[in-house]
């Protein structure tokens, strides 16, 4: 997957915040929904299922232009565990619907276990998901994400998750 996910996170969101919000000021800051998400996935290391992954994301309650603070953990089957903070780019809308985009950029730190070795300790963790936002704010997502370590080591194979997220509004 190499860096596409991070060139779609970059493209979108600046894309977004020239159309929308520099005419008020590009990062002006906002209030913005802050939200507790829990997420289960499967961990995919050069195409092959290798285990599962549980996730928790806190999505901070003010964004600046399009870019909302994230902050997330994860540990998986194996013993691996990542930590990091960034941001996530969302689309208000689809069309007027409560079908929405996200994409997020997170650099984070990871501690190797029984899991596979990804290139050192340093890694940055890039999604999209596609989701839906009920009445009652709470979102439910399917995403794809890539961990890698942007080469900055000889060795970067990259993981990858495929999973289900769902998200409480505070």
């Amino acid at each position: 997957m190499n860096g596409a996910l991070a060139v779609i996170f970059v493209v979108a969101s600046l894309t977004d915040m020239a159309l929308n919000d520099c005419p008020t000021g590009c990062l002006a800051q906002r209030d913005a929904t802050s939200r507790l998400s829990f997420q289960a996935a499967k961990v995919e290391f050069q195409e092959d299922i290798i285990g599962n992954e549980i996730y928790v994301g806190y999505d901070f309650g003010t964004a600046y232009g399009p870019f909302q603070p994230t902050f997330g953990a994860s540990v998986t089957d194996l013993g691996d565990v990542w930590v990091g903070i960034g941001a996530k780019w969302t689309t208000q809308s689809l069309n007027d619907s409560p079908f929405f985009i996200e994409a997020s950029l997170m650099p984070g730190y990871y501690a190797q276990g029984n899991g596979p070795d990804i290139g050192g300790s340093l890694q940055f963790r890039s999604s999209l998901g596609a989701g839906y936002a009920f009445d009652n704010g709470v979102t439910l997502l399917a995403s794809y994400d890539h961990r890698s370590n942007a080469d900055t080591q000889d060795v970067n194979p990259g993981l990858e998750t495929i999973a289900l997220r769902v998200a409480f509004p505070f």
